[in-house]
């Protein structure tokens, strides 16, 4: 038996019976005496007994044993017990980590959602301040309208009782004066057309607002003013309103007709509107020689004279021992090709043949063609070459082929080729009036109206945005299943007003920009009184994106269509806050709807914060359509009426593909186009830009099978990862690494740059480029759906692939520098040749500042003809961004620019250098007036006219610039007699250098009456405008509106050779459409030839009773009108109206439109009484096409009453009146101009009737209708629609859509 300790030993483990965690053994703190000590403490407990067993002392034993035993068990349930007491805690323990965890991660939600919250309250309160400043200013507004109205009210109460006293005093004078037997008025013939349709009782017809502000009394002229001729009501815009394309062009209207040219000639080959000169030349070894000397010698000075008029210029020859390998390559280019050079000795190959069967015997008349044939006594035409020579000739019907013929030395017939290109260049590619024109007076500062004024236009962003649209609307994707939406837009389009704007949505790729464009198309041949304005948003830091830009752009177009852009500001932040106001008013004039759309307006920098007048409410005639990406839609913006694309169908995406093969007579098996089905079924694999990049990848793969190819592409789940793809397959179609080096140089440098970069910059930045690898690897990246040109410049596609090629070759961007780099370095070089392009000014000065080199910035901003460039292109704001991003404000800045204006003249001596330092000193007061520092601009405008007036002569016109910009220094001044002694100075020089009748002499006369209707001298202010609108309207004629006169007359040219072939339809619609180009040209001789030939195809081809041959005759009707030729026009309206009554429904709109022209024509002849029942005929036909309160009615019931009041039927002629006023009151609202038109209509008839209280009533209200509206125009504000008729698009008379007020 042991002791105690020995039960369990220090350091060993007990084990818990009873399910327990173990413990570790320790030692019990007992004290057990030995037994033999106990022993003898028992025997001294009582006396000794004398022999004693061990059978006691054992005993003794036994009871120390049942003890011990004891002690331990209840040692044993102690520690057991608590064991169990301390398992119960730690598991006690570890709930309470676990509350004590959830209960944190619940503070630290509450925590999130407190800061949300007091964030959101902050917001709130930041509105409620807002909301508080907004509601003290409309309340000081209101204060401010109700002091001026108290003001109002009782100054036209006092002007009406002096109305009502001049009124008796006018009576007692008449009375007088007929005592006398004195005629008082005697009215002459109008040849107004009948649009115009305010009458008086004799029956002429009055001006349409074209008087100034009248004074507070007013006088027997006034009351007579009602009796002058205006331009007429609703639509009206020409000044004759004539049938078929005539209806909507106006020769005043240049910008409207060049829109109406492009949008119905969709035929215009590629080569009629790009930007670049594309020259391809044609050669066999004999005449190498001439070849060699002219792109030596001869390139550099045509792309010289083409960079300065803002074109590119390129030479394109491929080698004859590779023409074989690029077949494809040499088609493509010649079908893009400005102008093609043929060069011929004795002998030709196959790849001269075959090249000259492309351009000079298949289509000969797609561009200009030069044949240069080198001729030498001991050398004879072979066969070949003879035979191709006389296949030629015989396709060259028309004699349009320039024949170069020489014997001499190769740099001879260099120079005649070069001679006959210039020539063929200025005259039939740019469309200048003379071959013999320097490139300095060749257009761009004569377009620019001698440069006189601010030029807010610049022809490569409108270039661009043209392209932009012309591209979309041919692909071939557009048409696929876009119909429903179209549907879809022209039911939210026609919703009542107000109308928000419409937001069409969809994911990237998934087709917005094609929808938008195929809707615009079918519109504008549809709804030909509609106004549209559209922009394509380009990728972000792009000038497309930048929004002062685009809002300038959107105004001054809008501008364009009343007839002036004066008074816009040129400040960023002015333009964008007046862009609503000027929407406003101008909508006010339109008598049709106006469209605007804004494609990507996601991507515009900012867009919220610059598109706030997208949250405004809209006028009643206008409609904004934008699109957005659904992810990068602001949230504001979701609440509008919204259009989304959904998914491509497998049907449309078997069509895509489909479409796609058959253009490489490709054919999928069934599997493989369920495996397509099945793989486009996401939603970032069933969007058109995915599938039709999938189709064009699997079908160019030409190293794969199609189904190794298929596999391939079907492992790219979204577009990104298939444009990435798509650059690596490119990357090993190629043969060699220099051309795969080549193309990732290109696709980063085009990534680098800000809008692009031109093919001509890539082959000077890679010299060793031959230009047949560079057209084949752009055609294989165009066809992959990668780069595209556009004006001009290579350019991404897609944003999606601009994001590829960043992430692919640019490691997401972090080598552009590198890139940028060799840009700028590119650029400065030709900064420091005196190369200063618009491509320069674009791309230098925003590179810099990519780089953050604000030194290198600076000095090129004050390179002062980059800063010109800027400045008169319009790109204001980014001039004015680059110098905020360096750190200069406007004093600072005027002060560089003066200083480095200081140095510049230092070097000047020549004649020439004088006067573009003059041009300098100009521009940089311009711009320093526009920044609204008038007195920092006075001192460059003196020493520009210094310059001038020393280098050139006190009468030179360009005198008389000076002075007309100083003249507007001293008007912001308000030193009114100053700028008008200047303003009379200027216009003396200009009539003494052009005449009375030139458009500079029109600016002074304007600006003339401006400055004096701000001194209230409304008289003097309206005779000058009124001249000076006269002389506008005339010059307009014969010379047509800067880009697109040039436009016209470059049409003309392709279409006169498309008219020898055959008879047909679309022939005549070309002779017809030539008629229009012709007569908008003023040239009315070759219009009367082109229609007459119209007219007698159509009847050959179609019969004499078809409808196009009534549209024929309408228009040579007009043409005879417009000669005075009355008795035959007369009779071909006669014959028209027949051939319609017989074709047409009784109630078309097109048969109303002979039916009001043939009345017009009566009335001016005098035949009142035939012109009566066509008019009521006509009324009739336009309350049945338009419902009897449409504003065509009321127009209608106006021309009626004209006819009625000159038969003096007073009687029949005032109802009508009545109710034409409470149709355009009900469609158009009470101040509308219609409205204070058919007031003065009716107040001059109650004069005529002698009910003069009602007269002056009428006229009152007539006359603060007038007043209240805004001027805008100077004088006539043309519309830019008619009101019905057949359209400029040449397609047969369809009736016009009804246009929901």
């Amino acid at each position: 038996m042991g002791t105690a300790s020995s039960l369990v030993s220090p350091g060993e483990v007990i084990e818990d019976g009873y399910g327990g965690e173990g413990g570790e053994a320790c030692e019990i703190p007992v004290e057990v005496k030995p037994k033999a000590r106990l022993l003898r403490s028992s025997f001294r407990r009582g006396p000794r007994v004398i022999g004693a067993s061990f059978k006691s002392t054992g005993s003794v034993d036994l009871e120390y044993a049942a003890e011990y035993e004891r002690l331990r068990k209840e040692y044993e349930i102690f520690r057991v017990s608590k064991n169990n007491e301390i398992s119960s805690m730690q598991k006690k323990e570890a709930k309470l980590d676990e509350e004590n965890k959830r209960l944190r991660a619940e503070l630290q939600a509450l925590q999130k959602t407190y800061q949300k919250i007091l964030r959101e309250k902050e917001s709130a309160l930041e509105a409620k301040y807002q909301a508080m400043e907004r509601a003290a200013t409309f309340e000081h507004d209101r204060d401010k309208v109700k002091r001026q109205f108290k003001i109002f009210r009782e100054t036209k109460e006092k002007e009406i009782q002096d109305l009502l006293r001049a009124k008796r005093d006018l009576e007692a004078k008449m009375q007088q004066l007929q005592a006398q037997g004195i005629q008082v008025y005697d009215p002459n013939d109008s040849d107004s057309d009948d649009n115009q349709t305010t009458v008086t009782a004799a029956g002429t017809q009055c001006e349409y607002w074209s008087g100034g502000v009248l004074g507070s009394e007013p006088s027997m002229g006034s009351m007579m003013q009602l009796q002058q001729t205006f331009r007429g009501p609703e639509f009206a815009h020409s000044l004759i309103d004539v049938e078929g394309p005539f209806a909507n062009v106006s020769r005043d209207d240049w910008d409207a007709a060049v829109a109406s040219l492009l949008q119905v000639s969709p035929h215009v080959p590629q080569a009629l509107w790009s930007n670049t000169v594309r020259c391809y030349l044609i050669f066999t070894q004999e005449t190498k020689a001439e070849l060699d000397v002219f792109i030596t010698k001869h390139s550099p000075v045509l792309r010289r004279m083409c960079e300065g008029l803002g074109h590119f210029y390129l030479n394109v020859c491929f080698p004859e021992e590779a023409t074989a390998s690029y077949a494809v390559e040499r088609k493509q280019e010649i079908e893009r090709s400005s102008v093609c050079v043929l060069l011929l000795k004795s002998t030709v190959t196959s790849s001269v043949v075959e090249d000259c069967e492309e351009a000079f015997v298949k289509n000969p008349d797609g561009h200009p063609l030069v044949l240069y044939l080198r001729t030498e006594e001991d050398h004879n035409l072979t066969g070949p070459t003879r035979q191709l020579l006389e296949r030629i000739n015989a396709a060259d019907k028309a004699a349009k082929v320039k024949v170069v013929d020489h014997s001499g030395s190769a740099e001879e017939g260099a120079d005649l080729i070069y001679a006959q290109l210039e020539k063929v260049i200025k005259q039939e590619l740019l469309g200048l009036e003379g071959a013999d024109v320097d490139s300095k007076d060749s257009g761009i500062e004569e377009g620019h109206e001698e440069d006189s004024g601010d030029v807010l236009w610049d022809l490569h962003d409108e270039q661009e945005q043209i392209e932009s649209y012309q591209q979309a609307c041919n692909s071939t994707t557009s048409q696929l299943g876009f119909q429903k939406y179209i549907d879809r837009l022209n039911d939210m389009i026609a919703a009542p007003p107000p109308t928000p704007p419409l937001l069409v949505s969809g994911g990237p790729g998934s087709g917005k920009s094609l929808l938008l464009s195929k809707w615009i198309e079918q519109q504008q041949k549809q709804s030909p009184n509609t106004l549209f304005l559209y922009h394509f948003v380009g990728r972000p830091l792009s000038t497309s994106s930048e929004p002062v830009l685009i809002i300038k752009r959107l105004t001054v177009k809008l501008l364009q269509h009343f007839w002036s852009i004066s008074g816009l500001s040129m400040e960023p932040s002015k333009i964008l806050e007046e862009f609503p106001r000027w929407l406003e008013r101008l909508s006010a004039r339109h008598q049709g709807n106006i469209i605007i759309i804004i494609d990507s307006i996601d991507q515009i920098q900012q867009a919220e914060r610059h598109m706030k007048w997208l949250i405004d409410p809209l006028p009643v005639n206008v409609r904004v359509v934008v699109s957005v990406n659904v992810e990068t839609c602001p949230q504001a913006w979701r609440l509008w009426p919204t259009l989304h694309l959904d998914p491509l169908s497998p049907r449309e995406v078997r069509s895509v593909v489909n479409a796609e093969c058959q253009s490489m007579d490709l054919k999928f098996t069934k599997d493989q186009e369920k495996k397509l089905e099945r793989h486009c079924r996401s939603a970032s694999t069933c969007n058109a830009l995915y599938v039709t990049l999938l189709a064009r990848m699997i079908i160019s793969i030409s190293c794969w099978s199609l189904e190794k190819s298929l596999e391939q592409c079907l492992q790219c789940q979204d577009t990104m990862s298939l444009y990435r793809q798509a650059l690596k397959m490119t990357l090993n179609s190629l043969k060699t690494d220099r051309e795969r080096h080549i193309m990732r140089e290109i696709l980063c440098l085009v990534c680098a740059s800000h809008n692009g970069v031109s093919e001509s910059e890539v082959l000077d930045l890679f010299p060793e480029v031959e230009l047949p690898v560079l057209s084949s690897l752009l055609y294989r990246l165009n066809r992959l759906c990668i780069v595209t040109l556009r004006c001009g410049l290579i350019r991404f596609q897609h944003l999606q692939a601009w994001e590829a090629v960043r992430l692919e070759f640019l490691g997401g961007g972090s080598s552009s520098a590198v890139y940028r780099e060799k840009l700028i370095l590119y650029f400065s070089q030709q900064l420091s040749q005196d190369r200063v392009t618009w491509r320069v000014a674009d791309e230098l000065p925003w590179l810099l500042q990519q780089q953050e080199d604000r030194t290198k910035l600076q000095l090129s901003l004050l390179n002062l003809f980059v800063s010109q460039n800027l400045y008169k292109r319009g790109h204001f704001s980014e001039l004015l961004a680059y110098w905020q991003y360096v750190g200069k404000d406007k004093s600072s800045m005027a002060t560089e620019y003066f200083d480095s204006l200081k140095h510049y003249e230092k070097s000047c001596e020549s004649e020439d250098s004088m006067t573009k330092l003059a041009n300098l000193y100009e521009t940089l007061g311009r711009f320093l007036k526009d920044l609204g520092l008038p007195s920092q601009a006075v001192a460059p405008l003196q020493r520009s006219l210094e310059i001038r007036e020393t280098a050139l002569d006190p009468d030179h016109p360009s005198v008389a610039r000076s002075l007309h910009q100083l003249a507007g220094v001293y008007v912001q001044w308000k030193k009114y007699g100053n700028a008008e002694q200047l303003y009379k100075q200027a216009l003396e020089i200009n009539e003494n250098a052009y005449g009375a009748e030139h458009a500079s002499v029109a600016r002074e006369l304007e600006s003339l009456a401006m400055l004096y209707q701000k001194q209230n001298k409304y008289e003097q202010a309206e005779k000058l405008r009124k001249v000076s609108v006269k002389i506008r309207q005339k010059t307009a004629r014969q010379k047509g509106h800067m880009y697109g006169f040039t436009l016209l007359r470059r049409r003309a040219l392709q279409l006169e050779e498309l008219t020898l072939g055959k008879d047909s339809a679309d022939c005549a619609k070309t002779l017809n459409e030539l008629g229009v180009l012709y007569y908008l040209q003023n040239n009315l001789d070759a219009a009367k030839v082109f229609l007459t030939r119209s007219l007698e195809m159509r009847q050959r081809v179609l019969g004499p009773d078809h409808p196009d041959c009534a549209q024929s005759l309408n228009n040579l009707a007009a043409l005879h009108t417009e000669r005075r030729e009355y008795e035959t026009a007369e009779d071909m309206y006669e014959r028209a109206l027949d051939i319609r009554k017989r074709a047409l429904s009784p109630d078309h709109p097109s048969l109303a439109y002979t039916l009001k022209h043939l009345a017009m024509l009566y009335k001016r002849r005098g035949k009142l009484e035939k012109a009566v029942p066509l008019y009521e005929l006509s009324l009739e036909i336009r309350e049945k096409s338009f419902g009897p309160k449409h504003p065509s009615v009321a127009t209608a019931l106006v021309n009626l009453a004209v006819i009625y009041c000159q038969l003096k039927k007073h009687s029949d002629a005032l109802p009508l009146y009545e109710r034409a006023l409470k149709v355009y009151e009900d469609s158009l609202g009470r101040s509308h101009p219609r409205v204070g038109e058919t007031l003065k209509n009716l107040a001059v008839l109650s004069y005529e009737e002698g009910d003069f209280e009602k007269a002056a009533e009428l006229y009152k209200r007539a006359m603060e209708i007038k007043e209240a509206e805004p001027s805008l125009v100077c004088g006539n504000a043309p519309s830019r629609h008619s009101s019905s008729g057949d359209t400029f698009s040449l397609r047969g008379p369809a009736p016009l859509p009804h246009v929901p007020r």
